[in-house]
């Protein structure tokens, strides 16, 4: 029997198996890619190492993509047929248990099972990676917190993994709408280790939340070094810094950010990263055609299958934006087909019922210019979209989505609804000014649209 770097008692690794489960732990908290390297040098050590066997299969099922799931549950079906489940750790059964839950589809069910290792274990990293990842996927805000939140007090600062797990609390306090104390975590986070590029990240979410776009800038160019190198996730972090530029009016930087970094991804992640850059362009009428194009190529082996309702959205989108809406059509009737299954449990499926369908149709109504059809199919569902996952930021796709349907179908009732909250929540956002003025010249206010024209001007001289 071994103990890892937390303190928590493992089967079946050998000495340096166990130093290899601790690198890779220690990496995947880093985002960086040599996580696998190190999860699979402990198995070729240990093959029958239960905790890493469990971390493969982790590492496959959270990437979002059908085909890294498929190995993975190859790769844990071997180890359980010569694993003697009787023989492990509490701990270790429960992640297994775990595991097979979410290798059935049922994201909520896993997560509260990693929830109450966490209650028994609140130093196991993994069970609070793994699940803080679920509670991303599921866009439960209150778990993103609270998960996280309620095992501090087993941690201490001279611990080296600290600072991560206050980045992963400081990132659940932004999304539960807790934004002062999110900064101050977050920040703290990155004191404690600048190469945290997920507390860099809460810090920079608590910004974009708040259309503080000045300090989001001038942060990331003070840790450039930081967080754009040795980490996978970079793009997804020069994506936000993307955002920053198009809040600032300034779709020349966006464009060259989504050039030289966004531009020619092959994962699910930096696909959608790119497709919700395009998408915000096309929504103030800026045509990308030959961007849509190459994105729209790179989406169709990525969402042959059913796995994830997310990722459909942004493959519609690059449909839509490329113009080729038979295949945006095409997709969104394999997704009708896959709920019309029995599939029990499977978290999926409610996820493109309630949320991803109506999207996906949506992105087609307005497509195609009906943009009635896509406030009727957006509107109901704007205050749950969440259940489909990704963040506040990301999902904000769709609610723009829904403003400028409502502004350019004469849905001038809705508009105005959905402008006073994006202003009386974000008063600093220039683009939710220059919305506001875009409907007062529909109503004919053109004194009121100046004023808001004024005032989107001065918050972007004055960031």
């Amino acid at each position: 029997m071994s103990t890892d770097q937390h303190g928590l008692a493992m089967t079946g690794a050998s000495a340096a198996a166990t130093r290899h489960y601790d690198r890779a732990i220690d990496e995947l908290l880093h985002f960086r890619s040599e996580v696998d390297a190190e999860t699979d040098a402990a198995l070729a050590d240990s093959p029958g190492f239960p905790m890493a066997n469990v971390l493969a299969a982790y590492l496959g099922l959270l990437t979002t993509e059908a085909a890294e799931a498929r190995t993975a549950r190859d790769r844990f079906d071997a180890f359980r047929r010569q694993a003697d489940e009787s023989s492990l750790l509490p701990r270790e059964r429960a992640h297994v248990a775990a595991v097979r839950t979410l290798l059935d589809g049922d994201l909520p069910a896993c997560g509260a099972l990693l929830a109450e290792i966490t209650t028994a274990h609140p130093r196991d990293a993994l069970a609070l990676a793994a699940g803080h990842q679920l509670d991303f996927f599921t866009g439960d805000a209150r778990a993103l917190r609270d998960r996280v939140g309620g095992a501090l007090t087993a941690w201490h600062e001279d611990d080296p993994h600290f600072g991560h797990l206050l980045g992963m609390y400081a990132f659940g306090l932004e999304e539960a709408g807790h934004y002062d104390r999110s900064e101050e975590v977050g920040l703290r986070a990155v004191e404690l280790n600048r190469r945290d590029v997920w507390g860099i990240h809460a810090v920079v979410h608590t910004y974009e939340m708040q259309g503080r776009f000045g300090e989001g800038v001038r942060y990331l160019d003070a840790r450039l070094d930081d967080w754009s190198t040795g980490t996978f996730f970079n793009v997804h972090t020069w994506w936000h810094y993307a955002l920053y530029a198009l809040e600032a009016g300034d779709v020349e930087r966006a464009l060259a950010v989504h050039d030289a970094v966004l531009a020619g991804g092959r994962t699910s992640m930096e696909l959608l990263d790119a497709a919700a850059l395009l998408w915000r362009l096309l929504l103030e009428g800026s045509d990308q055609h030959e961007r849509w194009q190459a994105l729209a190529d790179a989406w169709p082996p990525l969402v042959a299958e059913p796995f994830y309702a997310f990722n459909d959205m942004h493959a519609v989108m690059s449909y839509v934006g490329a113009g080729r809406i038979g295949e945006a059509e095409t997709l969104i009737a394999s997704r009708e087909a896959y709920t019309l299954e029995s599939r029990p449990g499977v978290a999926n499926v409610a996820m493109t019922l309630r949320v991803g369908l109506p999207v996906c149709r949506a992105l087609v109504a307005y497509g195609r210019g009906d943009f009635g059809t896509a406030v009727d199919l957006l509107y109901p569902i704007r205050h749950r979209v969440n259940e489909f996952g990704g963040s506040h930021a990301q999902r904000d796709a769709v609610q723009k989505t829904l403003l400028e349907a409502a502004l350019r179908g004469g849905r001038h009732e809705v508009a105005r609804v959905l402008v006073s909250e994006r202003v009386s929540v974000r008063p600093c956002s220039p683009f939710n000014w220059l919305k506001h003025a875009a409907l007062a010249d529909r109503l004919g206010d053109h004194a009121t649209a100046a004023a808001a024209r004024q005032k989107a001007t001065t918050l972007i001289t004055t960031a």
